[in-house]
């Protein structure tokens, strides 16, 4: 609901969950609570992405698809407005670490060859998201190993013919 509309209050919120927002209130004491948990358990999700996609040990190519398939999963189940999340001075810090982390795998991937060195600077860490969040809006029904194919193959190899 909120990735529909952030401005969704919690009684609608409690009512699509189909509960009473007395019930969502025991749990949480604001609005503003529920988006801090929210906005935290979005924030762990790609962490453990991260984590997950050994982006550090394990072959680009591997974690490039790992990461890429890992992250969908992480934006479909928590598809929140990033601009409110990043407005939390921690969140945005951990957010940036995690960005860091992601820069530097694809400097290792351009380094080792997977990726074509020259492109202007953070252009594709810039890139790799968008194709993520088309690939969600554009075709919702492949699941996120599908997606993550489309992506990595869009990345990797463009849109021209071979």
């Amino acid at each position: 609901m909120l990735a529909a509309d952030p401005g969704a209050s919690i009684a609608s919120i409690a009512a699509e969950a189909g509960v009473d927002r007395r019930t969502v209130y025991r749990r949480f004491a604001s609005r503003e609570e529920l988006l801090a948990a929210i906005y935290e358990a979005r924030l762990k999700a790609i962490e453990a992405a991260i984590e997950d996609a050994r982006l550090r040990e394990a072959p680009v190519a591997v974690a490039l698809h790992r990461y890429v398939e890992n992250i969908i999963t992480v934006n479909r189940t928590w598809p929140v407005d990033l601009t409110r999340m990043l407005a939390d001075d921690t969140v945005r810090a951990r957010r940036d670490a995690a960005a860091h982390e992601v820069d530097h795998f694809l400097h290792r991937a351009t380094h080792e060859g997977l990726l074509r060195p020259g492109l202007p600077q953070g252009w594709t860490g810039a890139l790799l998201p968008q194709l993520m969040h088309l690939v969600i809006r554009q075709l919702p029904e492949l699941s996120p190993g599908q997606a993550a194919d489309v992506v990595v193959d869009t990345l990797l190899n463009g849109l021209g013919a071979p």
